[in-house]
C-alpha cells in the first residue's frame, strides 16, 4: 500500500518539480491535496473503518485510480468535488433574519446581474462577462493535461519525420 500511495506519487512529484510542465506538478499537488484528506478522513473516522473489511482494498484501488496516470483520476476528482467545494464555497447563514424593509432586496446573484441589464443594458451586460472571461483564461486540470497530451504527440510525430529510423522508406546498406 505504501508503494502506491507513497512511493510512486513521492518519485513523480520529484520528477514533476524537474520539469518545465505545470501540468504534472498540478497532478501531483492536486494528488497530495486529496491523499490529505484520504489521511483526515482515516484518521477522524478510524473506529468505524476498522469494522470494514474491505476499507483497505476499496483504499488500495482508490489510490491507484488516483496516481495512476491513464486515468487521472486525482484531476477528476480536484475538478469535480474538491474545486467546488473550496473554490466556489457558499457560506449559508442559517440564522439570518431580515429586518424590515430588506425584504424587498434580494440579494442573491440572478436579482443583481438583472438589475444591472435593467440599468444598463444587456450589451453592457454582456461585456462585463466577456471581460471576466477574457481576465480569468483558468483552465481545468483536465483540459491542461489534454493540452499537454496533444503536445506530446504533434513533437512525437515531428521527430519521427525526422529521424531516418522511423522513416519506413528509410534502408541503410
Amino acid at each position: 500500500m505504501p508503494l502506491v500511495s507513497l512511493a510512486y506519487p513521492l518519485y513523480a512529484s520529484v520528477r514533476a518539480i524537474e520539469t518545465k510542465s505545470a501540468v504534472d506538478d498540478q497532478q501531483w499537488l492536486t494528488y497530495w491535496v486529496l491523499y490529505s484528506f484520504i489521511t483526515l478522513f482515516e484518521l477522524t473516522f478510524a473506529p468505524v473503518l476498522e469494522w470494514l473489511p474491505l476499507w483497505s482494498y476499496a483504499k488500495l484501488f482508490f489510490n491507484c485510480w488516483l496516481v495512476l496516470p491513464q486515468f487521472n483520476g486525482a484531476a477528476h476528482v480536484y475538478e469535480h468535488f474538491v474545486r467546488p467545494m473550496i473554490v466556489n464555497q457558499q457560506v449559508v447563514n442559517i440564522w439570518y433574519i431580515p429586518k424590515k424593509g430588506e425584504q424587498e432586496r434580494p440579494d442573491d446573484v440572478i436579482s443583481a446581474a438583472q438589475k444591472y441589464i435593467e440599468q444598463n443594458g444587456s450589451k453592457a451586460f454582456e461585456n462585463l462577462v466577456n471581460k471576466f472571461k477574457t481576465s480569468n483564461p483558468r483552465r481545468s486540470i483536465l483540459e491542461e493535461v489534454e493540452v499537454e497530451r496533444r503536445a506530446r504527440i504533434q513533437r512525437e510525430s515531428e521527430a519521427r519525420e525526422v529521424n531516418p529510423f522511423f522513416n519506413p522508406d528509410y534502408h541503410q546498406y
